[in-house]
């Protein structure tokens, strides 16, 4: 087991439990905004309420086990979010509903900070191979809840037996991070609904003639 594993399946007391999860919601929020490099364990203290250094390094040996308890908090809030929509994400207009809530989502944020798995994969994966996996498994469960939709929708017959709903899923959630990408540097929603909607008519194209 590694270190980050050992420190996660550690028993902790209700108290524990909850400084260890400010910590950690602290730590997403200042890493979402000012990225993995820019954020000190001193900020993470104040926004965790004033917290000693003793107290972070406690739950958590170095930064980088912090970091990873941050992708797995930030893959959760996203799917936690989402679950109402993704949970029947079996119609075209379930599709186009959930685009809509995407770009919604964006406009009530300003168009600012993209994805929060996203941004710690871009700045991550390349140098972090244990953070990387974890990204690419957040993104995992988020595709395999767009390709359970899918399935569904081929299984009642509205999409051909030929469609793959591997790929289709793939492509709806590289738009997605493509678009919001060119939501956060352009601030303007526009791609974002070009690119989803472009994927989600071309699965509409799909269905039995």
């Amino acid at each position: 087991m590694s270190a980050p594993e050992a420190e996660e399946s550690r028993a902790l007391t209700p108290r524990g439990q909850a400084t260890r999860d400010r910590i950690v919601a602290a730590a997403a929020a200042l890493m979402f905004e000012k990225g993995v490099a820019g954020t000190r364990t001193e900020d993470i203290q104040d926004a965790a309420g004033g917290l000693s250094p003793s107290q972070i390094y406690h739950y958590f040996r170095d930064k980088r086990s912090l970091v990873q308890a941050v992708i797995a908090h930030q893959a959760e809030t996203i799917l936690a979010i989402q679950t109402p929509l993704l949970a029947r994400l079996d119609s075209i207009e379930a599709l186009e509903a959930w685009r809509d809530a995407m770009i919604a989502f964006q406009q009530g944020n300003q168009c600012r900070g993209g994805c929060p798995l996203g941004s710690l994969g871009g700045e991550l994966a390349d140098n972090d191979p244990e953070a990387r996996t974890r990204i690419v498994q957040g993104f995992d469960r988020w595709e395999t809840a767009i390709h359970d939709g899918l399935v569904a929708m081929r299984d009642r017959g509205e999409l051909s037996a030929e469609a793959d709903p591997h790929t289709l899923a793939s492509a709806l959630l590289t738009a997605l991070q493509g678009g919001l990408l060119m939501t956060q540097i352009r601030r303007d929603t526009s791609d974002l609904d070009n690119a989803l909607s472009a994927v989600i008519a071309h699965i509409s194209t799909c269905s039995p003639s």
